[in-house]
């Protein structure tokens, strides 16, 4: 039985009490902030003209940026991280706004310092927690059915069935398929878990009679252009809003993206995700780690370097050609663990754990991976990052291409130091589809957080792994 939506009715009336109580927690972190620092003496009162005038104006430039960053949009479908980012975002603009006025009318005398900077991370904190309470109590609201969103599907029997599974495993989102109309003959099948299944031909006499809030299409490429007029008829009479899922799923999507180009809806099937502020977050990363961990392991160094030049002779390190983002070559540096006529007889040769060619101390360095210290000169200089993808040799980049799906993928981000498969132990001689697998994961799931998480695992779960030699 189709349940209605208890909050839809009401979605104007509860956009508006958003977008009140957002700037009124703005302005109530500016006044809390104030009688916790700055109040004269025990009590409460009327505070300075002052700063009622700078949470008055911060109000009003709240409501205005807000509205333009599209904090109140519906959020129902939008991962957590882009609505909290698009907040913070929206946030640090007022912030920046009432700076600026600030100082082009010189009253920077005129306020605390502390007051304003513990106002900005209070109200952050305040707008945070109102965000995750609604997106809380929403959630909770649509796994009972209370705030539910029905939907006709429309499309090939099997992107359907893609689809829905996708749709179960996030029962948050409040979407609820109503009713399936498959592109082609009806067998005798007439419904699918519980959904009733029709012909094309009858969706439009189903829309007249049934109460429905989207329509999605989902079809190939090939069945969209033969449907064209199904889709203009849906246009010309219907008001329902309409989306199209195309079928992509044959396709490696590795952070992909929907953006518009010209006025034109353009699909993105992999992109790096270090770009703009990511890509500065990022470098940061690895200039402040590669200098710290240089600076710690220095001693260590020296002395794996000493041992070298004790046991085998010159050079202590080697460079070897490897490849790293949009598929780059740069000279990676290793301290050396073989002799320097290893491969002149073989050519490149991938290394097992049977190698004989390592030398006495060189077999120890692979099994502790300290001969990789030295690319913390490649991350500081801009080859590498502190975290991503290892990179490998061109000649095994074009053997591996051919054979492993989406290996060039990897490449999206820069070769690392460390990774989340070496931590997962997909590291040495194992399987390379599974790796490229945890490499696509890091790689749609990047964060700084992330980065320090791998950090933190790689003494225990990548320097003494099993499968290190």
């Amino acid at each position: 039985m189709k349940r209605q939506s208890v909050l839809k009715p009401h979605s104007d009336v509860l956009l508006s009490i958003s977008q009140v109580i957002h700037p009124l927690l703005v302005a109530l972190s500016g006044w809390a902030v104030y009688w916790i620092y700055l109040r004269p003496k025990p009590g409460f009162g009327p505070i300075p003209l002052r700063y009622q005038m700078a949470l008055l104006i911060g109000l009003l430039i709240t409501i205005v940026v807000f509205s333009r960053f599209q904090v109140y949009r519906p959020w129902r479908e939008a991962p957590l991280g882009a609505e909290l980012k698009t907040l913070a975002s929206a946030w640090l603009t007022v912030v920046v706004s009432l700076v600026t006025i600030v100082f082009l009318a010189k009253l920077g005398n005129e306020y605390s310092r502390v007051w304003m900077i513990s106002w900005g991370l209070s109200a952050l904190l305040l707008l945070i927690l109102f965000r995750l309470l609604i997106r809380l109590v929403l959630r909770t609201g649509r796994r009972k059915g209370w705030n539910l969103r029905h939907i006709v599907m429309v499309g090939s029997d099997s992107l359907v069935q893609q689809v829905t599974q996708r749709l179960k495993l996030t029962p948050w989102t409040g979407l609820q398929i109503q009713a399936f109309f498959i592109d082609g003959r009806l067998e005798e099948q007439r419904e699918k878990n519980g959904i009733p299944i029709y012909t094309l031909d009858q969706l439009p006499g189903y829309l007249e009679q049934q109460s429905v809030d989207q329509i999605w299409i989902a079809l190939s490429l090939e069945s969209l252009a033969r449907e064209k007029p199904l889709l203009k008829e849906l246009q010309e009479n219907t008001t329902i809003p309409i989306r199209i899922i195309p079928d992509i799923y044959d396709f490696s999507l590795v952070n992909y993206s929907v953006s518009e180009v010209a006025g034109m809806p353009v699909f993105t099937l992999n992109e790096t995700p270090i770009t703009g502020i990511n890509h500065v977050t990022k470098r940061t990363e690895d200039v402040v780690g590669s200098l710290l961990f240089i600076l710690i392991l220095s001693p260590v160094m020296l002395l794996i370097a000493i041992l070298i030049r004790l046991t085998s002779g010159p050079p202590i390190l080697y460079r070897q050609e490897r490849v790293s983002w949009n598929g780059k070559s740069f000279p990676m540096l290793k301290f050396r663990t073989m002799p320097i006529t290893a491969e002149t007889k073989t050519g490149p040769v991938w290394a097992s754990s049977e190698d004989s060619r390592p030398t006495s101390i060189g077999k120890w360095l692979r099994k502790t991976s300290l001969d990789e210290l030295p690319q913390l000169f490649n991350v500081l200089r801009g080859d590498m990052s502190l975290v991503g993808p290892r990179p490998e040799r061109p000649v095994f980049v074009e053997e591996f291409r051919k054979h492993i799906p989406d290996y060039m993928q990897k490449h999206l981000v820069k070769a690392g130091l460390t990774g989340w498969a070496q931590v997962s132990g997909w590291r040495g001689d194992t399987d390379l589809n599974m790796r490229i697998q945890f490499d696509l994961y890091y790689i749609e799931n990047w964060s700084l957080w992330f980065d320090l998480k791998i950090l933190l695992l790689t003494p225990f779960k990548g320097i003494l792994s099993a499968n290190a030699y």
